[in-house]
């Protein structure tokens, strides 16, 4: 993708400049010392004096620095505070460097991460980045390598020194990047004979995977109570995969919300002015080409149109600790087209793969949106078009709201469908440079007063306000409809006088409509049964407590645990048949298909199974769904050792498949009978934007700390379950009477 950006730095310096978006001014030069012995202990320790945490009594650091680098500095810091292995990991991960920490496991991750980061490439992109970007990442590192320092106990997995460069290897924050579409079977079949070890291994329960994530809402003005606009943030990701945080300086910076782990900015959270929630989208953004291949005189060539071009080969190398501790070395020659790297065959054709790559342009905008003040400002922070995957959802304190599809979108011949891979021979299917942010399914301030995404169409973002379909590629969207998008627009069509209160009880709504959909077909089959029948006795009561159900989880409910234990055999056998959105159209959810496509044989075999396990593993189908439903967190661990002998509470809330907005997606876990949540509701917040003041509410999965010995490590976890949001201390004021501990870095 650098072929379309050539000059990453000059062009966001460039952008910057004519936009008149603020960025913070660079911190003064360090004396000449701070490159002598002992000078870079020095410059830390200067910077920490620039920099306050306060604890507030949840644990949360409120980071103040006295520039934009001062503030990043301390984040850093209060983030390996709080959970130094998460920070590492995901460096480990983006760097290419996991095998150094968990050997040959890890081997064919880091080829696959190396394929696309090549660190000299990242340390040129770093020196040639704008002052002001240069400056954060220093501080970064700076902050990183303080808190080791100062942490002599610590003893860091493989990153012993953090470099500013780093920084630009993980630069986007979303869970689920572009690169792990790409299949690590594939590459080490392609290219080695190696078997790539299970990683973590998940038992076979028919359970579905959680769409990546989240929901975001924004209401506006007009269809609220006290006239202000609110905004729900509640992303759907890996438990703990982000710090809740809040940053300030004298520079103007002052964001409050989700980070993840070793990342400098807010991912997803709001400042006194705006707030902004990323929400997974279906845009096609990664394409594979098909390449024709063929030796001559003994090297590659592929081809492309009426020539053949050479393939390009280099070698990756990556480190890797043995059993004995020590680290070795393996080298791999790879192969690259214009599209980008092959990283897999089919049918005897090469494939690569195409992604963005623009990791100066996409750190720049994930700062640059923490600090817009107004839409406009916001706006142009997105004309860097270095995110490929989140669409946006947005709120602020001048009454405005908006959706913004993903910015870095291809501009491809529709013709072709880029769901599969297309033919790269063909100049045709080539990508042609990027589309204009106003040619995508975005909207300001639509009539409805409402805009809501939960991963689903951008055709129903805002009800009948939303963009029409046919005015945009089909690449535009691949996701369709889900039953969440139709439970939040069940919740928002029409209504008025909304709070903050009830935008927060709207996002625990316990409706599950996807339930709606697929139980009439199964109780007409039912009903439909011979008399002589032995399911018609065997599935009475059951039956019964379904039909009287109304469709609601509650950790009390049994039906609950019968819709759940019977919709996952359905989804798990059949689901996979399920059509694309090209087949089914934009606004008709998966579980439409369902309804409409599979026999009566095949609900009441799901039923029949669903009363069996329950009867099985938990001694009666009369389970409440909350002696199944749990949340466990007694390690720190990355992967959580879950055990049905540790201490657990109840959840009421589903999997998301189902329409319920507030998600916990279970399963068993390590030959456990109970269902533990992985992923879902990770950070819930919702936000009140006043013109001279904004209130929120929040709640983390767990708590702050990943330490199991602090009493943040899971003090919000009842909360959590519960829906029981808490106050965010936003102004100085607020944290008075709720600070437990004041303090500079390396104190």
């Amino acid at each position: 993708m650098n072929r379309l950006l050539r000059s990453p730095a000059r062009r966001v310096l460039a952008l910057l400049v004519l936009s008149g978006c603020a960025a913070p001014a660079p911190p003064a030069p360090a004396p000449a010392s701070a490159t002598q012995a002992g000078g870079e202990l020095a410059r830390w320790q200067a910077r920490a004096q620039a920099v306050t945490i306060t604890r507030d009594d949840w644990g949360i650091a409120h980071v103040r620095g006295r520039t934009d680098a001062d503030a990043v500095f301390g984040m850093m810091y209060a983030q390996a505070e709080d959970d130094f292995n998460r920070v590492e990991r995901n460096f480990l991960v983006s760097l290419g460097r996991l095998a150094e920490a968990e050997g040959e496991s890890a081997v064919w991750q880091d080829v696959r991460q190396r394929l696309f980061i090549d660190h000299d490439t990242l340390r040129a992109q770093y020196a040639a980045s704008p002052a002001w970007l240069r400056s954060l990442m220093d501080a970064w590192a700076d902050g990183l390598n303080f808190y080791l320092h100062t942490h002599p106990q610590v003893t860091p997995r493989a990153i012993r020194r953090f470099e500013p460069w780093m920084a630009l290897s993980f630069s986007e924050g979303s869970i689920g990047a572009d690169i792990e579409r790409v299949s690590l079977r594939d590459l080490a079949a392609f290219y080695g004979t190696r078997q790539v070890a299970a990683r973590q291994p998940v038992p076979d329960t028919g359970a579905f995977k959680e769409q990546g994530g989240s929901n975001g809402i924004a209401i506006a003005p007009g269809n609220t109570a006290n006239g202000r606009a609110l905004l729900l943030i509640n992303p759907h990701t890996s438990f703990f995969f982000r710090a809740e945080l809040h940053a300030t300086s004298d520079e103007g910076l002052n964001a409050y919300g989700a980070a993840t782990w070793g990342q400098f900015f807010i991912y997803q959270g709001f400042n006194d002015r705006l707030g902004w929630m990323h929400t997974t989208s279906g845009v096609d953004a990664v394409d594979e080409f098909l390449e024709t291949v063929a030796e001559r005189g003994g090297r590659h060539v592929y081809r492309y149109g009426a020539e053949e071009r050479p393939v390009t080969t280099d070698t990756v190398t990556v480190s890797v600790r043995g059993a004995d501790g020590a680290l070795g070395r393996r080298s791999i020659t790879v192969f690259r087209t214009h599209h980008g790297p092959v990283v897999r065959e089919q049918d005897g054709r090469w494939v690569a793969v195409a992604m963005m790559n623009t990791p100066v342009e996409a750190l720049s905008q994930s700062y640059l949106r923490t600090r817009a003040r107004t839409l406009a400002e916001f706006r142009r922070a997105l004309e860097l078009r270095a995110n490929s995957s989140n669409a946006t959802v947005y709120a602020d304190a001048d009454g405005n709201i908006a959706y913004f599809h993903p910015q870095f979108i291809p501009r491809r011949d529709d013709r072709f469908d880029y769901t599969r891979p297309v033919d790269g021979s063909d100049p045709a299917t080539d990508w042609r440079g990027l589309h204009a942010l106003d040619e995508s399914p975005g909207m300001v301030n639509p009539a409805t007063g409402w805009i809501q995404n939960t991963n689903n169409t951008p055709y129903s973002a805002a009800g009948e306000s939303s963009p029409r379909p046919e005015r945009f590629a089909r690449y535009m969207d691949t996701y369709g409809e889900n039953a969440r998008g139709l439970h939040a627009l069940q919740l928002l069509r029409g209504r008025r006088g909304w709070t903050l209160q009830g935008l927060i009880d709207a996002a625990y709504d316990p409706h599950m409509p996807g339930f709606d959909l697929v139980l009439p077909p199964l109780l007409r089959a039912y009903d439909a049964l011979p008399a002589g029948d032995p399911r018609r006795a065997r599935l009475a009561e059951p039956v019964a407590a379904l039909r009287g159900w109304d469709r609601r989880w509650d950790a009390a409910s049994v039906p609950t645990s019968l819709a759940i234990f019977y919709g996952t055999r359905l989804w798990g056998e059949h689901g996979g048949r399920a059509p694309g959105v090209a087949e089914r159209g934009p606004t008709a959810t998966t579980l439409h298909w369902a309804a409409a496509a599979l026999t009566p044989e095949q609900h009441l075999e799901a039923l029949v199974f669903a009363v069996e396990r329950l009867e099985r593993e938990f001694g009666s189908w009369r389970t409440p769904w909350g002696e199944i439903n749990r949340f466990q967190r007694i390690t720190g661990d990355v992967v959580h050792p879950f055990s049905d002998a540790g201490p657990s509470i109840p959840v009421g809330f589903t999997h998301g498949h189902w329409g319920s907005l507030a998600s916990f997606a279970a399963a068993p876990r390590n030959g456990s009978r109970r269902w533990y949540g992985t992923s879902g509701n990770s950070f819930v917040a919702a936000v009140e934007f006043g013109r001279d003041s904004v209130r929120a509410r929040a709640v983390t999965a767990g708590g702050e700390s990943g330490d199991p010995g602090s009493r943040h490590f899971n003090d919000q976890a009842e909360r959590y379950a519960a829906g029981r949001l808490r106050d965010v201390y936003f102004y100085p004021g607020q944290l008075r009477g709720h600070t437990e501990r004041v303090y500079r870095p390396g104190q």
